[in-house]
């Protein structure tokens, strides 16, 4: 092969090894968000579960979540 083609296949590979370190470094980013998501989801699902049961201990008062928005 000539010089020129040996440069062109190396800067390929360089650009695909780069690629692939970055679509790792992304995807350890992902998992990560994905941890960190169903962490708060179940953290969300807690406290919503725990202000219907105040609400429902609460005398004479509609559940929050049967009450009409204040723009309605």
């Amino acid at each position: 092969m000539d010089k020129n083609a040996d440069n062109r296949i190396r800067a390929v590979e360089e650009t695909l090894a780069h690629l692939t370190r970055v679509t790792d470094d992304l995807n350890e980013v992902i998992a990560r968000q994905d941890a960190e998501m169903a962490i708060l989801t179940r953290r969300v699902e807690m406290l919503m579960r725990f202000a219907a049961e105040q609400q429902a201990e609460a005398e004479g008062s509609i559940p929050l979540a049967d009450q009409r928005p204040p723009h309605w």
